[in-house]
């Protein structure tokens, strides 16, 4: 598909209204899609044929002092995943710390166990078996 002739004035028309605050096509977001949808062209016009407009356009938003929306929504992923890494970071401390004592209290039950069999089989001779007896009937 071959681009329309007055593509590139489409965009800048498009670029002037959404800067203005006066978008027509559409939601007037700082973004290449808006952009696109504006102009009404394809978004790859932007991405693959006109990348100059599309840096153009994102210096123009930054030099107003704005931030594109599509870089607000990074951003705020990022603090997210922050969070969600500290929160990880902690978790994973517990986890480690917990295994540890589980370890050193499996090594001890293990120790114990070592002695009371080796306690046993020294006294096997002291054993003696009961006789048993019966178990009184079931009410």
């Amino acid at each position: 598909m071959t681009p329309a002739i007055d593509e590139r004035d489409r965009i800048r028309a498009a670029m002037e209204r959404i800067l203005s605050g006066s978008h027509v096509h559409s939601n007037g977001a700082l973004t290449v899609v808006a952009l696109a949808t504006e102009a009404r062209v394809p978004r790859n016009a932007l991405t693959q044929r006109h990348q100059d407009l599309k840096n153009e356009f994102y210096e123009r938003v930054r030099a107003r002092g704005g931030v594109p929306d599509s870089e607000k929504r990074l951003r705020a992923r990022v603090v997210k995943l922050k969070e969600q890494h500290a929160d990880d970071v902690k978790e994973i401390q517990e986890l480690k710390t917990a295994n540890e004592i589980l370890v050193r209290a499996l090594h001890q039950a293990q120790m114990e166990n070592r002695q009371i069999r080796l306690q046993l089989v020294e006294r096997l001779d002291n054993f003696r078996v009961l006789p048993t007896q019966p178990c009184p009937p079931a009410r």
